[in-house]
């Protein structure tokens, strides 16, 4: 097939390479520009826009795709099918309309449930026991058109990077899949009962409340992690909480009840097993504590 892909950070980078491997005409890459990013702020390449440029396909990335001129760009490509993975702009209706079998999105959750901008960390956050991908024709809504493909996957612990990695190869399996034979994966309106919403995360959030309770503690070190960073205060400090265990102790919640920084919660307690200093690596809790030793007793905030 004769294809625009459309995606821009590192979850879309599995499906445009299965589609290159496929066989499929990449007539076009669209990603959102290059970011200041890094110390000197010089603008960086999206991961897309990476890939893309290694592979040797025509990169675009509009500030936005409303304009007459775009449109009859995109229109131009002549394209059997687009392709959207965490593109990051609003595809208009004449965008939509524009490839002979429309617009094909991989979402990375079990729709209705998670539509929206955050679903893989709202589902870690949710407590969810399971999650997936689904290959969605596209409609103007916010992810309301019908189904296609669904695959799952079990949570099972995993953070949201992992999960995330997990779910880009399920998607760009998926979208192989469901493009080898369109008629044989007709289009499944979503059910109107289950619908949530995965609201993008506001950093404010990965500020641990240690009046929650330690299940909910620990699935937040899970889903921000590796970004934003669960964290806490410690004597001013800023610390990730980068992953822990529930274990069984009581106390006064935020308050260290031993030498191994197990800190009380609203129910229960948990114990890191791994956390990040401001402007250090990933370490184990106990590396922390060789350096940074934490009295019971003390009160984090």
């Amino acid at each position: 097939m004769r294809i625009a892909f459309m995606g821009t950070p590192d979850f879309a980078v599995p499906t445009l390479e299965a589609l290159v491997a496929a066989g499929h005409d990449i007539a076009a890459v669209y990603c959102q520009p290059p970011r200041p990013a890094g110390r000197g702020k010089a603008p960086r390449p999206s991961p897309i826009q990476q890939r893309a440029d290694a592979l040797g396909l025509e990169v675009r990335h509009p500030i936005s795709l409303k304009g007459a001129e775009e449109q009859a760009a995109f229109a131009a490509l002549d394209l059997d099918v687009a392709v959207v993975a965490a593109y990051g702009l609003i595809l208009p209706q004449p965008i939509l309309d524009a490839p002979r079998h429309g617009c094909l999105n991989v979402h990375g959750s079990l729709l209705p449930r998670w539509r929206g901008a955050a679903p893989v960390q709202r589902a870690i956050l949710a407590g969810d026991q399971e999650t997936g991908v689904c290959i969605m024709q596209m409609e103007r809504g916010l992810d309301t058109g019908p189904v296609r493909r669904t695959v799952t996957t079990p949570i099972d612990g995993k953070n949201a990077g992992e999960l995330t990695a997990e779910l880009a190869r399920l998607g760009a399996e998926a979208m192989v899949a469901t493009l080898a034979d369109l008629p044989a994966h007709s289009p499944v309106p979503q059910p109107e009962e289950g619908v949530t919403y995965a609201a993008k995360i506001d950093k404010a959030e990965a500020h641990l409340d240690f009046a929650r309770t330690a299940e909910e503690i620990e699935r937040a070190a899970r889903a921000y992690d590796p970004a934003p960073g669960a964290w806490f205060c410690l004597g001013g400090e800023r610390i990730k909480l980068l992953s822990a265990e529930i274990v069984d102790a009581t106390g006064e919640p935020g308050t260290v009840l031993d030498t191994q920084l197990t800190i009380a919660c609203g129910e229960g307690a948990i114990r890191p097993l791994a956390v990040q200093r401001a402007g250090k690596s990933r370490m184990a809790a106990a590396e922390l504590l060789r350096g940074l030793p934490v009295a019971a007793g003390t009160r984090l905030t």
